[in-house]
């Protein structure tokens, strides 16, 4: 039995080795808008993709690329993708934080009995290791393009805790938030209706120290359900947010909103001469990217 289970036991897919485990923990945490949620990850040649969706209206994804891996092992001939629990999976990496400096938490897919491997092995020779069951993902998340008919996208970028700031305001009046992008004068508005009426105006003209950038050639105004709008930003940790690359926002012809995040992951004591390199220095970033549907009810003129 032991033998026939060994001989039938499924090759390894991916082999990796990652020093950073709170830059994974962090970036992960930051797509958990719920306490019950199931992502679906997919590994490949580039890195691992993380994602989680809610109905057809709000999806969120990770992007760990290979570089943020000390090493990064593929040797699958099609793309393995399984399904597990966001909420388990963030708890389980989060034991081995303490732990990673000078070692390495090594990740292994798929096992035995197709578990996600995790194993570490500290500096005291202590090991500690976990089994996190995975599934077979019911469907294939949904790939959302930006749609600009032919145009320059619509976007600003500002720092993500003054987006995170904006957004959170607007939870007094809640419900509908409408988005409002224009070229003269040069701004981004939001408006929230529902127990009340609120707008907040960020003028790029007189607030130019606030925006990374912004391009905007027509007038855009689009609306969105408060709770969608809100979970692309409430989950960032306190860590990102004082120490960020900022935050993208694009609006598809269609209304599709895009807002991406840039999370440096810093690498530990033990790799910093690795990353002398400014190319490598680079290469250490995580993105995540919120795709939201504008609300079924938007009757508003969208571009002009």
């Amino acid at each position: 039995m032991d033998s026939a289970a060994t001989q039938e036991a499924p090759e390894l897919a991916v082999r990796c080795l990652l020093d950073n485990v709170q830059g994974l923990v962090d970036a992960l945490s930051c797509i958990r808008w719920k306490k019950q949620q199931d992502a679906i990850c997919e590994l490949s040649e580039h890195g691992m993709v993380i994602t989680v969706e809610e109905w057809t209206c709000l999806q969120a994804r990770v992007y760990f690329r290979k570089e943020l891996f000390r090493e990064y092992q593929y040797q699958a001939g099609v793309r393995p993708r399984f399904g597990v629990s966001l909420a388990l999976l963030i708890d389980c990496l989060h034991t081995f934080t303490s732990s990673t400096g000078t070692t390495a938490l090594e990740l292994c897919y798929p096992g035995p009995d197709m578990q996600l491997l995790l194993k570490l092995i500290d500096a005291n020779n202590s090991c500690i290791n976990a089994e996190i069951r995975t599934r077979i993902p019911e469907s294939i998340p949904r790939e959302y393009i930006i749609d600009d008919e032919g145009n320059l996208p619509i976007s600003f970028a500002v720092k993500s805790a003054a987006l995170k700031e904006v957004i959170d305001d607007l939870e007094w009046p809640g419900s509908n938030i409408t988005i409002t992008l224009s070229p003269a004068p040069p701004g981004v508005s939001f408006r929230g209706e529902g127990h009340g009426d609120l707008q907040i105006d960020l003028p790029y003209d007189t607030q130019q120290d606030l925006f990374i950038a912004f391009q905007c050639n027509r007038h855009v105004s689009h609306r969105y359900k408060y709770k969608f709008l809100r979970a692309t930003t409430s989950q960032i940790p306190n860590s990102i947010l004082k120490d960020n690359r900022g935050s993208k926002v694009t609006i598809g012809s269609t209304g599709l909103l895009k807002v991406q995040h840039l999370i440096s992951v810093r690498p530990t004591h033990a790799q910093q001469h690795h990353y002398m390199d400014p190319s490598q220095v680079h290469a250490r970033v995580s993105y995540i990217e919120f795709y939201v549907m504008p609300d079924e009810d938007d009757n508003n003129e969208g571009t002009q």
